[in-house]
């Protein structure tokens, strides 16, 4: 009897099952870069993104396609990526095509890798938006189509916003100017 209770008692707590799809990528031996560019190109209304490493030119080319296509793009970089050349002049790539760049500087790293594409999709894994993520690395990347967990990585993602100034103003705290702040 107490073997029936505390199995119906445990039915009653656990989270429904998780019903959304999926797809999963590896490197090496797979296309993550390819497979990432291709979800991309579904945007139709906002990408977030949260991205420690963010090299691969692969990637910044499709999000700058989506954003000819007028689809919100809003990117937090990790304050440390842009002590990076690459790194910085992809922020800058990005910034000139209209992309909203925020740097997380709040916290030890920001080492999130995940994209939120409109409201319903999920990317996120150890993938790092780096051409050493997608040739060099041994890493995974998985894609989940579930508006319940893009609601909750999109929650996530405006706490980090809050506390992530501009690009624009880092650019010009290093170059003498004032530190803004600017909300979007």
């Amino acid at each position: 009897m107490r073997i029936c209770g505390a199995l119906a008692l445990s039915l009653l707590v656990m989270p429904p099952a998780w019903a959304g799809e999926a797809q999963v990528c590896f490197t090496p031996g797979e296309d993550c870069t390819g497979m990432l560019v291709t979800e991309l190109a579904t945007a139709r209304r906002e990408i977030l993104v949260q991205a420690y490493g963010f090299t691969n030119p692969a990637i910044a080319q499709a999000l700058s396609d989506a954003r000819r296509r007028q689809v919100t793009i809003s990117v937090i970089l990790d304050g440390s990526a842009l002590g990076q050349k690459a790194g910085s002049a992809l922020a800058q790539q990005l910034a000139a095509a209209g992309i909203h760049i925020l740097v997380d500087g709040d916290h030890a790293i920001a080492h999130n890798k995940v994209m939120v594409i409109d409201g319903s999709t999920v990317v996120t894994g150890s993938f790092n938006f780096t051409r050493s993520a997608q040739s060099r690395n041994a890493e995974n990347l998985v894609i989940l189509h579930d508006e319940t967990l893009a609601g909750q990585y999109a929650a996530n993602w405006r706490r980090h916003a809050d506390h992530s100034p501009p690009f624009e103003a880092r650019l010009a705290e290093t170059s003498g100017g004032t530190r803004r702040h600017d909300r979007f």
